[in-house]
């Protein structure tokens, strides 16, 4: 059995001796869960993997919508683990877009479109989605088909941490799948009680 980190089980003491609700989430205007790790930019890809590579960090674009009860279990249940949070946090450059919302985005072809038509256009129809991005996309090339790994649903923290690092380790360059590096890295993570057992 899977055995919670011990700094997991201190900072679920910390807030409960703060009296904060253990899983409180902020929530925006539009009715997304806002996170700390999360950017707020012009939503223009090109920029924000220009931005990402100068921080050292790899592109993540969030695709979320208000009421979605899976986004809600990530925000309250995965990402709020402290091993979790913290790789998003330091290694990754977070965009969210709302599903059906209005605000506009720019595709690393160059199209410009509101968030629901760019998501429509993706054909992404699940929230959450999330998408992986590498450090470089060639031109004229669209966000699906630039991911390295598109992730359509919710997933435990030991699925979501493993993607993480998949990603960041540049396992999808091997021949190696997701589903036999996970199986490998789940026993690892099972015999050591921690999420992290890279060598």
């Amino acid at each position: 059995m899977f055995h919670l980190a011990r700094r997991t089980f201190i900072a679920a003491g910390i807030i409960a001796l703060s009296g904060l609700p253990a899983f409180a989430q902020e929530l925006g205007d539009d009715g997304l869960h806002k996170a700390p790790w999360q950017r707020e930019t012009f939503k223009d890809l090109r920029e924000d993997l220009e931005e990402a590579n100068a921080e050292g960090k790899r592109l993540l674009v969030m695709i979320e919508q208000r009421g979605c009860i899976y986004c809600k279990k990530m925000h309250e249940e995965v990402y709020v683990d402290p091993e979790i949070s913290a790789l998003l946090e330091d290694r990754f450059f977070v965009v969210q877009i709302n599903m059906f919302g209005d605000v506009e985005v720019t595709d690393f072809d160059g199209e410009i479109l509101s968030e629901k038509d760019m998501v429509s256009k993706w054909n992404v129809l699940f929230t959450p989605t999330n998408l992986y991005f590498p450090e470089e996309v060639e031109e004229g090339v669209s966000a699906p088909a630039a991911a390295v790994a598109s992730v359509p649903g919710a997933f435990g923290r030991l699925t979501t941490y493993n993607m993480m690092r998949w990603v960041l380790d540049k396992e999808y360059e091997g021949d190696e799948p997701f589903q036999k590096y996970h199986a490998r890295q789940v026993v690892k993570q099972q015999e050591t009680g921690k999420l992290d057992v890279s060598e």
